[in-house]
């Protein structure tokens, strides 16, 4: 087995000040300014439709946010992050994934390369975008080392599919699909489950190629956890709305509660309303998903019903749909609901890094970018919390009932998980 010296960032002990080392962090900061525009590139095409009513585009560039110095292994480079302005109120705003508001350090090869990879970046330009970003710690970084480290990511991720889980057990987990363009003529889906452990901590349970969301590929990927040891049921999943991932989930594990992601159920109601009326049905689902009791959130649930149904049938079909399935949350700890209404922890992961939406040439395999993604997502659950109120996890697994988020006392025959 090739073993590869991955180690993180360490800053300089003294500034050089020579002419090359000059020339290099100009080198670096022009290829940050260049990702970081390609970046930016995607939220405009992602609004460009997006217009007000005297036709002006809504998402435009507004300039520069302050200059500031990102520790790199050639030393400080001073970077700057482009601004957007959203005329239109609906409150978007670029964030960098590459330079973060929090990033004060260039990140390390492992977490670098996949992000250079799922970037479209090919394995010639890694070298050069490497040293500019690394500095010494990319010496020795050949194509053909680079090639040999995604070969031997490619195989971890194949062993990690195969790891034993007779000694899991998760609580809670979210799933979703998530896709990527990885040829002109091949769009990959990965089927991503993520899960909380008795403990409370959030692991990364699957990454699998699932070709497309469907029932089948759920159940193959659901069937493969069961068959390597994942007998207990989790409490509850957490989802959009994919029938695909249910019926699997429905057949594998049976006893699991399942609870629709209310961003993703948020988002397919607005698409079928005009833009002008999305600001109030919006509030209005926030006041369901926010109400302190399943009392509370009944009552606002009927009110958006009544008050939008006749107007926006569509929409409130789309609403009505579910019910039970949106609501499941009330029916565990409150301080819980936080994580458990939505497949946030999914998102936020993958909102570090754009997976490629557009189609180009020779821009790699699908075993590769599946074990990118699976290496960034393993690096990234480094920094996973816990969730909050973990000690109420035991309380949970031992079936404790809890309705609005508070436990049911006197509760004589609580059965074993």
């Amino acid at each position: 087995m090739i073993h590869f010296n991955l180690t993180a960032l360490s800053q300089p002990e003294q500034p050089i000040a020579d002419p090359l080392t000059q020339l290099l962090r100009r080198g670096a900061r022009d290829l940050i300014a260049q990702a970081v525009e390609s970046e930016l590139q995607v939220l405009l095409d992602q609004h460009a439709q997006h217009r007000l009513a005297d036709g002006r585009q809504a998402v435009v560039r507004n300039g520069y946010l302050p200059e500031r110095t990102v520790q790199t292994g050639i030393g400080d480079v001073e970077v700057k992050v482009p601004k957007v302005r959203d005329r239109s109120g609906s409150g978007v705003c670029f964030n960098s994934s590459l330079l973060p508001p929090y990033l004060k350090r260039a990140k390390s090869i492992e977490e670098l390369l996949p992000w250079l990879y799922l970037k479209g970046i090919s394995t010639g330009d890694y070298q050069e975008a490497l040293a500019a970003l690394l500095g010494d710690n990319a010496k020795g970084l050949s194509a053909n080392t680079i090639s040999r480290l995604k070969q031997h990511w490619t195989d971890e991720h194949r062993e990690w599919c195969q790891r034993d889980l007779s000694q899991k057990r998760y609580v809670y987990c979210w799933a979703d699909g998530v896709y990527s363009n990885v040829r002109m003529d091949d769009r990959l889906c990965l089927l991503v489950i993520i899960g909380v452990t008795e403990h409370g901590r959030k692991e990364l349970v699957a990454v699998e190629d699932g070709y497309r969301e469907s029932e089948a590929s759920w159940t193959e990927l659901l069937e493969g956890l069961r068959a390597r040891g994942l007998t207990h049921s989790p409490k509850l999943a957490t989802g959009d709305g994919a029938l695909g991932f249910w019926k699997a989930l429905s057949k594998s594990y049976p006893e699991t509660r399942h609870q629709r992601c209310w961003i993703h159920k948020t988002a397919n109601i607005l698409t079928a309303l005009p833009k002008s009326v999305q600001p109030k049905v919006k509030a209005a689902l926030h006041e369901i998903w926010m109400a302190d009791t399943r009392e509370e959130a009944d009552k606002a649930y009927d009110r958006a019903l009544v008050r939008f149904e006749s107007k926006y049938p569509g929409a409130m079909a789309r609403l009505r749909k579910d019910r039970d399935e949106l609501l499941a949350f009330y029916d565990f700890p409150a301080e819980h609901w936080l994580h458990i209404r939505t497949t946030n922890p999914i998102e936020s992961t993958f909102s570090t890094v754009r997976l490629r939406t557009k189609r180009a040439r020779n821009c790699g395999s699908r075993e590769t970018t599946l074990a990118m993604v699976y290496k960034l997502l393993e690096t990234a659950q480094k920094r996973w919390q816990r969730i909050r109120g973990f000690n109420l996890l035991a309380l949970v697994v031992n079936n404790v009932p809890f309705k609005n988020g508070e436990q049911v006392e006197d509760q004589s025959d609580r059965n074993a998980a």
